[in-house]
């Protein structure tokens, strides 16, 4: 296994936080990086920017430009990659010969996926769907939530459903209330409210104005109003390492594109942070901020 990737100073011994932090991946589905890091920096998203470092999204590539694919990468440890030149060491890798992005701090799993590998060290691993591919309607739905313990999808959750994350956050907080004191627990939460349709998020427009740059921006300010339960939830027991970025972006009519499962910039460029919060942590207070 090679070792020759530089690590970052400020990147986390992810040896150490594996065992003794609760873990949250929640990824905002269908996000531009470009959306992102405009709302952050007019102060549209506050909540949101107090997880990011400096208060800034970090620019990386999606593995995959659809929530299946590229889920399936993350879930194998290839999170989204910084935008710049690398190698770049990754924080989980499946153990293999040969890997040229893991590094000392990396924590390496023998199982074929991460859930299962936390599940192998005592986490209790569950997930929250959103987008179609977590509906357990069809097999191919059903693969993604296969990879938990415990995972819970309804209508409510979904894309449609203009209060999905909320819904989505008190499951989440009733998934992580129940669990024993001392067993830590691994949560994927796959957010919708940003994949379309997302026209009813935009203050006044309608089903005929259908799905716009402002109204993608709208819902991620929606989805910024609801974090704090599920940051309190997640940070109730013990510390909490979360990781909150997009699966892959969209477009908006750029270069006539319209959607994603392209090659396309708008596609591929994802917003993407990770920080470590402390037992206790609350987005709503002033000196809350990690």
């Amino acid at each position: 296994m090679s070792t020759t990737s530089t690590t970052p100073p400020d990147t986390p011994d992810m040896n150490a936080v594996v065992g003794t932090h609760d873990i949250l991946l929640l990824t905002l589905d269908t996000l531009r990086h470009d959306v992102a890091a405009e709302l952050a920096e007019a102060g549209r998203t506050p909540h949101l920017s107090r997880l990011l470092p400096g208060g800034r999204w970090e620019r990386r590539h999606a593995p995959a430009s659809f929530t299946y694919a590229s889920h399936l990468a993350m879930l194998a440890g290839f999170l989204p990659t910084p935008a710049e030149p690398g190698p770049h060491p990754r924080l989980f890798a499946a153990a293999f010969p040969g890997s040229a992005t893991t590094a000392p701090h990396t924590w390496t799993f023998e199982t074929a996926d991460l859930a299962s590998g936390l599940a192998e060290v005592g986490y209790h691993t569950a997930c929250v769907g959103g987008t179609g591919f977590f509906n357990r309607r069809s097999a191919l739905g059903s693969v993604l939530p296969d990879l938990f313990a415990e995972s819970h999808w309804e209508e409510s959750f979904g894309v449609t459903d203009p209060r999905s994350f909320e819904n989505q956050v008190t499951r989440a907080a009733e998934i992580a209330a129940a669990r024993p004191a001392d067993q830590p627990l691994f949560l994927l939460l796959n957010v919708a409210a940003l994949h379309q349709p997302n026209w009813f998020h935009l203050p006044g427009a309608t089903r005929a104005d259908g799905d716009t740059r402002q109204s993608h921006a709208a819902a991620l300010e929606y989805v910024d109003r609801h974090l704090p339960p599920l940051v309190a939830a997640m940070t109730a027991r013990r510390p909490c390492f979360a990781i909150v970025c997009s699966d892959h972006g969209t477009a908006y009519g750029e270069d006539g594109h319209t959607g994603h499962r392209i090659g396309h910039e708008t596609v591929w460029t994802v917003p993407y942070a990770h920080a470590v919060l402390p037992r206790g942590t609350t987005l709503d207070a002033e000196e809350a901020r990690p």
